[in-house]
């Protein structure tokens, strides 16, 4: 009896499996991939202060057939990070005065262009917001909170950059 049992739960688990399948092909879903670039190498320059030049490297050299470079001249395009800022500015205040919402906001200001100084990307910016309530009774897990809100917002425009240097195009 236990031996028809374990034919029938496979045979469910495989239609189940199958139905999945069919179900995200359908509706256009992909696994994230490669990040194809129409480029083969890229130098990559950003402020000393910024973390973002180097998170976005290890990135593309993850995910990516386009090789980073340490020589400008070596690479076919240079994406220069302009400025990288976090914003903190309070949406709400308590009935006593005291903060209850946060809005955040992050920004990355960028620039594509190959070595001979032509645009690929003209100087474009991606920002990203985020509002959390806020509780000066646990204040270190709020900023701890805070961060992971930075962080995530960093990495959705590390994703957002590769996205739009995967459809840039050498100037005409």
């Amino acid at each position: 009896m236990s031996d028809m049992t374990n034919r029938r739960s496979i045979r469910l688990s495989a239609a189940l499996a199958l139905t999945l399948a069919l179900t995200l092909a359908g509706c256009g879903f992909k696994p994230v991939g490669q990040a194809n670039m129409p480029f083969d190498t890229l130098y990559v320059t950003a402020p000393d202060y910024s973390s973002f030049g180097a998170e976005f490297k290890r990135y593309v050299e993850s995910y990516g057939k386009t090789r980073i470079t340490d020589n400008p001249q070596q690479a076919q395009v240079i994406l220069e990070i302009l400025s990288e800022t976090q914003e903190q500015q309070i949406l709400s205040l308590t009935s006593a005065g005291r903060v209850a919402e946060f809005l955040l906001r992050y920004r990355v200001t960028y620039r594509l262009r190959d070595n001979e100084k032509r645009d690929w990307i003209p100087r474009g910016e991606i920002q990203l917001q985020r509002d959390y309530t806020y509780d000066d009774t646990i204040v270190l897990a709020k900023e701890n909170e805070a961060q992971l809100l930075f962080k995530d917002m960093k990495n959705d425009a590390i994703q957002q950059l590769v996205r739009r240097l995967s459809v840039a195009q050498a100037p005409s």
